[in-house]
């Protein structure tokens, strides 16, 4: 018989900033909620002002895990250090493996109007925190939507849905990754792995997540962290609801991290600076 998983505890996030002064709330990351492993970090970015995002995120390191940057308004320019360049327009999606170290920059390519996005870091397991870096990165047409229920529509970007598969593909966490979004009263259902973490984060509307004991209603900008269960249940309470659902294996390692370096131990930590200092990343 399969359990519903229980809405464990719900949060806000917090004002923050990242890069050069870049205005964002970071719901993962923060004292009360330091990582959900294998997720180390959750930012919403999201603001029509221009002096907000246009400083941006100039040239800074990254080793032992990954970036995913998933765009629902504005345009993003990426750059790194061994030559590749790509342009993050609304509903694309970057997932960048930093694994042994990559330099990059990502820079507003627009002066005015709506940048809003998620920036998410996923942990990568002891064994590829020293891979070659690279990039899953596909524009809006390649996540397909599928609506498995009345007045739910789900775009795909990792994991599936019934038949319908995202492109993509992190063997270390099986990550899911899913855009749903609901009309007043539509319930959708998701099974996912008993043992995977789980967390749902509404950014439009409210939704009502879990089900009778278990159950809780989340707001706009809420994140809510499921528990034990091997499916996730959703209910629109508001047209127009939208949130995101995300998925993983947990690791089970221990972390050791410093600003952009995430890895097990102290020496490597350190070992990390010292192969970015000396310009062997």
């Amino acid at each position: 018989m399969s359990t519903a998983r229980p809405v464990l505890r719900k949060l806000r996030g917090m004002p923050a900033s990242d890069g050069a002064g870049v205005k964002l709330t970071r719901v993962i990351g923060t004292p009360p909620l330091p990582d959900l492993d294998p997720f180390l970090m959750l930012d919403e970015f999201g603001t029509d002002k221009a002096e907000d995002y246009l400083a941006g995120f100039p040239s800074h390191p990254h080793r032992g895990f990954e970036t995913v940057t998933y765009m629902l308004d504005g345009r993003m320019r990426h750059r790194d250090n061994h030559g590749n360049e790509g342009l993050l327009v609304p509903g694309s999606v970057q997932w960048m493996t930093a694994g042994r170290g990559i330099v990059h920059s990502e820079m507003p390519e627009q002066e005015e109007g709506r940048m809003r996005g998620f920036q998410l870091w996923v942990n990568l397991p002891a064994s590829e925190k020293m891979t070659a870096p690279r990039y899953q990165e596909y524009g809006a047409d390649r996540f397909p939507e599928t609506r498995p229920a009345p007045g739910v529509a789900v775009k795909v970007i990792a994991g599936q849905v019934g038949d319908v598969a995202g492109p993509i593909v992190q063997p270390a966490t099986e990550p899911t990754y899913l855009d749903v979004g609901l009309d007043a009263g539509a319930r959708f259902e998701h099974a996912l792995p008993a043992g995977h973490t789980a967390f749902a984060y509404v950014y439009e509307g409210a939704a009502q997540l879990g089900e009778s004991d278990g159950a809780a209603t989340v707001d706009a900008r809420e994140l809510a962290v499921f528990g034990p269960g091997d499916r996730i249940v959703v209910e629109g309470r508001v047209a127009g609801t939208r949130l995101i659902l995300v998925g993983g294996r947990p690791l089970r390692e221990p972390v050791a991290r410093y600003g952009p370096f995430v890895m097990n131990t102290q020496a490597e930590l350190r070992q990390a600076f010292e192969d970015f200092q000396a310009g062997r990343f």
